[in-house]
């Protein structure tokens, strides 16, 4: 059995059958969403393959995030936008994007994988021991890095169409990472309207000069 199956196996053999993996997209960006996956599969399911999304190119992403649509049990993506992301910060945007794909699967899952360091779950929840945070989990288990595709695809996907609508930040080649580009692109045009601007604060506003 496939290594990446590892963590999926030892929950097989204690009875739990459909087991979520959720991950995420977008965490340091300075625009846009943070965009969650979370998706299961029947016991036994492997895609060869798949693996952290960051450790595959843009086709590898594409033919995979198709194939783990028609494959998957069930699957659900949470888009948190920029002005949430302001307002709670992005760990808690993080982690209710993760909660959301949880409690919305179209069917309903007896386990969580979580990739990071954080469970999502709080203990009172239904599903607060019955979670499991692992670091560099998209690297590990099958079911999280497949949740990896599914959100970096989406939110790929979103910060294109965002280019379209402001091709000054060259949101189609950054993705709204802060590349030299996209840093001089602030500091000529100022923020856009999909900016966060609790990031920009925090990070830029020496470099930029914004006053934010």
């Amino acid at each position: 059995m496939s290594t990446m199956l590892h963590h999926e196996e030892e929950l097989w053999d204690h009875g739990f059958s459909r087991i979520v993996g959720t991950d995420e997209a977008g965490r340091g960006p300075l625009a846009g969403p943070v965009v969650v996956a979370g998706v299961v599969f029947e016991k036994h399911a492997l895609i060869e393959g798949v693996t952290d999304s960051k450790a595959l190119v843009e086709s590898e992403r594409e033919h995979f995030f198709e194939l783990i649509q028609q494959k998957a049990l069930a699957y659900h993506i949470a888009i948190i936008g920029h002005e949430e992301i302001d307002r709670i910060n992005i760990l808690q945007a993080s982690l209710m994007g993760m909660r959301e794909c949880v409690e919305k699967l179209p069917i309903k899952a007896d386990y969580v994988l979580v990739d990071g360091h954080m469970e999502p779950c709080p203990k009172n929840h239904e599903y607060g021991n019955k979670q499991r945070a692992i670091i560099k989990g998209d690297a590990k288990s099958f079911t999280i890095a497949a949740a990896s595709i599914l959100a970096k695809v989406t939110r790929d996907r979103l910060m294109v169409e965002y280019d379209r609508i402001f091709p000054k930040y060259y949101f189609a080649k950054n993705k709204g990472y802060p590349t030299p580009e996209h840093v001089e692109a602030l500091r000529t045009h100022g923020l856009s309207t999909v900016h966060r601007r609790t990031f920009c604060a925090g990070i830029l506003s020496e470099q930029l000069g914004l006053g934010l």
